[in-house]
């Protein structure tokens, strides 16, 4: 197996369990066949003093050269390795502390699983996967077949209440892949193609999922739990959901007692889903407005004509992909936060997100607090929210929180 030499003082982050190399931290390549590692190729990992640090997958086109399998140097990156990590992941979403009253969930969550690269959904009978990685896409055959072995027994019932599952669908059509030098890939890895539409159970309600080309795989699992959290708010309240996608948040505001929501998105066919969500559950679809609109020329709209809400849930898309759009994704923040908390009656609430990784949960709450200073209005925060249980963060990979909410009390 090859191994790769890092430069002096560059095995801090690999001895705090850190998952990542970055390509700047390799001095020396030594053991690989014509000085060349494959893409995906598992290699060790040595200090510049020569002692063993870890086994990884190489990556020659990423700046994350290495993505690491484990710290343990006698554990063997065998397909035997990769049942382990993925029973023990499936595991996870049966024990106490994961939310179980729902269809769909996260059952692999790539690093903070221990398996870097590899994101595993499950949406009632399918399965939706994403290899994001080189060392993902070199053992994704073998993947596949685990979990295969998984859902076609009846040890994991707990987590496939229906069954075993009727196929097993890709969506690695996300740009990170381009990064990794892979190409983009969607299609069927076993077993039959889902549905256009995929019925899933969250508490109470019901949701269709567009598996085969909706946003991410299909929903926003992530936000499951955050959902659960909204209706003490809701009931009686006029809200407004911005970034509404299939208007899973309006859904659980009407349920919960809402005079009217208003969702904004840009796609009249995602809005179209929503109206269909509302009808799915009984609601009483004359007290959802939708607007396939901008939402940043939305919100100044309602500013102008004094248009007030009671709730306001904010929900954008990553507004930065790279360290450098930082600045960036901090004014459009602003700017978002800001409309919205002019548009708040007097103690209303403010339900605020960012899912951007790059983005530090107090320098977003700093952005919230200067938004609100500039609107002339104060703030309380009353809850901060993040991503659901069933996408947890190592304890070694801080990167893993990702998303992180703010409910505000505004006066």
């Amino acid at each position: 197996m090859p191994t790769i030499r890092l430069k002096k003082n560059r095995d801090k982050s690999l001895l705090n369990h850190h998952p990542w190399v970055f390509s700047g931290a390799i001095d020396a390549i030594s053991g690989a066949i014509s000085g060349q590692i494959d893409s995906g190729q598992t290699v060790d990992i040595v200090s510049a003093n020569g002692t063993w640090l870890a086994k990884g997958a190489f990556s020659p086109h990423s700046q994350i050269a290495i993505r690491i399998w484990s710290f343990t140097q006698d554990e063997e990156i065998s397909i035997d390795f990769f049942r382990n990590r993925i029973f023990r992941a499936i595991l996870a979403r049966t024990l106490p502390g994961t939310r179980r009253n729902f269809s769909a969930c996260r059952l692999i969550h790539a690093e903070s699983d221990g398996l870097p690269g590899i994101i595993v959904d499950k949406y009632g009978d399918y399965l939706v996967c994403q290899f994001l990685s080189a060392g993902a896409e070199y053992w994704k055959t073998d993947i596949v077949g685990i979990l295969e072995e998984q859902f076609s027994s009846t040890q994991h019932r707990r987590v496939s209440e229906n069954g075993p599952c009727k196929g097993i669908y890709e969506r690695s059509d996300v740009t990170v892949r381009e990064k990794e030098g892979l190409m983009p890939r969607t299609g069927v890895l076993s077993g039959d193609c889902p549905p256009e539409r995929v019925e899933i159970q969250e508490g109470n309600l019901r949701f269709r999922v567009d598996i085969l080309k909706g946003h991410k795989t299909g929903f926003y699992l992530d936000q499951q739990e955050n959902r659960a959290m909204i209706p003490e708010f809701c009931e009686g309240a006029e809200v407004l959901n911005c970034f509404a996608y299939t208007g899973a948040f309006g859904v659980v505001a009407l349920s919960a007692g809402a005079e009217s929501v208003t969702n904004i998105e840009t796609s009249p066919a995602l809005l179209s889903q929503a109206m269909e969500h509302v009808e799915l559950n009984g609601l009483d679809s004359a007290r959802m407005q939708n607007l396939p609109e901008d939402v940043f020329h939305t919100l100044r709209r309602f500013r102008d004509s004094r248009r007030n809400f009671d709730v306001i849930i904010l929900d954008p898309p990553k507004f930065a992909e790279s360290q450098s759009q930082i600045p960036k994704a901090c004014r459009g923040y602003k700017d978002i936060n800001l409309l919205a908390i002019k548009l708040l009656n007097p103690g209303g609430t403010l339900i605020t997100f960012s899912c951007s990784g790059l983005m530090p949960p107090d320098l977003f709450q700093k952005i919230v607090a200067d938004a609100a200073l500039d609107a002339g209005r104060n703030g309380q925060i009353i809850r901060r929210l993040y991503q659901a249980s069933d996408h947890p963060t190592a304890l070694g990979f801080p990167e893993g929180t990702y998303l992180k909410g703010l409910i505000c009390r505004v006066w």
